[in-house]
């Protein structure tokens, strides 16, 4: 029965090469960078072989940790089709102990495996110091194969099981988001470590921890041995080989689960009343408001926006704590950031619509219907946030005199984001993430939409920009420039957002049939 599930992972390895040619040349590019990759980590670790114990340990730990991170969370992340997921053989009456080991040596047959069997076996000239250090590198290698690909094995059928609807992938996408801003202030800390005086000590204390993890035992078990640690070698060799036992466990019990459990359906949710429709006054602009705010709390394109916008200045300001120190001037950065991406992100709101706008065009809605409706929730939960966190970011800076300037500076960038996005969005569309994908699959088009975006982005800083200009002023001098930071942005922001909705609406009256062909077209 082995033979036979091996042969069958073989084919399908195969059948990946019969393709169309663009298939084939997406396919074969991907190996060449995988390939590229391994030769590379490999003449690095054979170049390792030529440096001290300590700098070839910090190394080689912390690069198999990261191998060994990447080659789990990737299929999470991606979804990844499993081609051997364990309920296509839930008919055959193959015991769950034997099914469960034939899928884990079909594994084994896979080009990121060669890949990652390449680097383990690298390692061991990394370590040929002795006798013992090529030993334990052998055995090191053998564990760190079999961890990688159990590890793997577990993720992609885990993401199968549980990433098998439609809502489920949008909140892991979500969640891979956050988790890759997160990442940001890590990233801006690493950036900001002089690597030339401080790196090899930050290598070393990082390889120290994570050598005594599941992560980096197994790399870590010949670097103990050429230095001397035989003691730590064989503790991180029992801590390697029980990890092994632990994930070998977790897809027996994966396995058997998934064989008696179904493919998860996506569930439809009943409503009930006419929710926030009745909750808005019953006229053209208050409906459209009322499904702009449906949209922005049931439609996942609007969620990762809603849940990335008030991260996004949170991580920088981490990142400039980190990369510059506690200045007090960093309190006032998140709000602003915050606005600016909130109006920003409505350049596109029409788009967004698909050829659902055609329900404003056949019922002749007003322009200034359409382009009110659509603002009414980004302008309610802006002026909620600027009213909170001016005073908390106020507060935190330790002065009260910036108050003003703070709310000026931050209503001129949203109320002239949102004026210019009610102009950009009718007379300047691009193709967007269609209703029912994932927000992460932007689409590809001819049209020029980072252009577009650069566009909106500039412009509504540059009618921020006198009210900044006065921000600044009064921070410097203090005096009447903060009550002029905040009339200036106030009469501005008031001003654009008036103009904004009033050409938006004619834009959107005198190109109804273009934009319904862009909805259809795209």
């Amino acid at each position: 029965m082995v033979a036979q599930i091996l042969r069958l992972k073989l084919r399908l390895l195969g059948n990946s090469f019969r393709r169309s040619p663009w298939q084939l040349v997406a396919l074969a590019l991907g190996l060449l960078y995988g390939l590229a990759t391994a030769v590379l980590v490999v003449g690095g670790l054979f170049a390792l072989r030529f440096f001290e114990v300590d700098v070839a340990a910090s190394a080689t730990i912390v690069l198999g940790a990261t191998v060994l991170v990447i080659y789990t969370v990737l299929p999470l992340i991606l979804g990844i089709d499993d081609t051997l997921d364990p309920r296509k053989f839930a008919l055959f009456g193959i015991a769950n102990n034997k099914l469960a080991t034939y899928l884990a040596l079909a594994s084994f047959i896979s080009v990121p495996t060669v890949v990652i069997a390449i680097m383990a076996v690298a390692q061991i000239a990394t370590w040929s110091r002795g006798p013992i250090p090529v030993l334990l590198a052998t055995v090191g290698a053998v564990l760190i194969v079999v961890t990688a690909v159990l590890s793997a094995r577990i993720s992609t059928s885990i993401a199968a099981f549980l990433l098998s609807t439609r809502r489920a992938r949008d909140t892991t996408g979500i969640l891979g988001l956050l988790a890759l801003i997160s990442l940001s202030p890590v990233i801006f800390a690493l950036v900001s470590v002089d690597w030339a005086k401080e790196g090899l000590d930050v290598l070393a204390s990082v390889a120290r921890v994570v050598g005594w993890t599941p992560l980096g035992a197994a790399w870590a078990i010949p670097a103990d041995a050429a230095a001397g640690d035989v003691g730590g070698a064989m503790l991180k060799l029992l801590i390697a080989v029980a990890w092994v036992g632990v994930l070998a466990v977790a897809w027996r019990a994966l396995v058997a689960t998934m064989l008696v459990t179904p493919q998860r359906q996506a569930h439809a949710r009943k409503y009930s009343g006419l929710g926030w429709f009745a909750v808005f006054p019953a006229t053209p602009t208050g409906v459209i408001a009322a499904r702009s705010v449906t949209y922005w709390l049931r439609d996942s394109r609007y969620g990762a926006s809603l849940i990335a916008i008030p991260f996004i200045p949170i991580f920088m300001v981490i990142a400039l704590v980190i990369g510059v120190g506690p200045l007090p001037l960093i309190a006032l950065l998140p709000l602003p950031v915050m606005c600016l991406f909130l109006s920003w992100s409505m350049h596109n709101d029409v788009a967004l619509d698909s050829t659902a706008v055609w329900l404003h065009l056949s019922a002749s809605t007003s322009g200034r219907a359409d382009r009110l409706g659509r603002l009414i929730p980004a302008l309610t939960v802006g002026i909620v946030a600027i009213a909170v966190g001016s005073v908390v970011s106020s507060w935190v800076y330790g002065d009260w005199d910036v108050l003003p300037s703070l709310v000026g500076v931050s209503a001129a960038i949203l109320l002239s984001g949102l004026g210019l996005s009610s102009i950009m969005s009718a007379r300047f569309p691009y193709p967007a993430v269609r209703p029912g994908d994932s927000p992460f699959a932007q689409p590809q088009s001819g049209s020029p939409a980072g252009t577009i975006q650069a566009l909106s982005f500039l412009a509504i800083l540059l009618f921020a920009a006198p009210s900044l200009f006065a921000a600044v002023l009064g921070i410097m001098y203090g005096g009447f420039w903060p009550l002029v930071a905040l009339g200036t942005g106030v009469v501005i922001g008031v001003g654009m957002l008036l103009i904004g909705i009033f050409w938006g609406s004619v834009i959107f009256e005198r190109r109804g049939s273009q934009i319904l062909a862009f909805a259809m077209r795209n």
